[in-house]
């Protein structure tokens, strides 16, 4: 998908460690994955909910 070198790599390092600085980097690493893990559970909680949804009509066709 995408076709990123080593060089750049190194070159996207660099002008991260210029615009924060080395002490605010691993701040802003873990930041953006407590993000991310925290859409993943919005999901998978709403994806529960959708789901148990679906159930409760299915459970409250049969019934009648």
């Amino acid at each position: 998908m995408f076709d990123i070198s080593t060089k750049e790599i190194i070159i996207i390092a660099v002008v991260l460690v210029l615009l924060f600085g080395s002490k605010r980097i691993p701040e802003l690493s873990k930041s953006i994955v407590d993000a991310i893990k925290h859409l993943k559970g919005a999901f998978k909680e709403e994806g529960l909910q959708d789901d148990s949804d679906k159930l409760n009509i299915k459970i409250s066709k049969k019934k009648k």
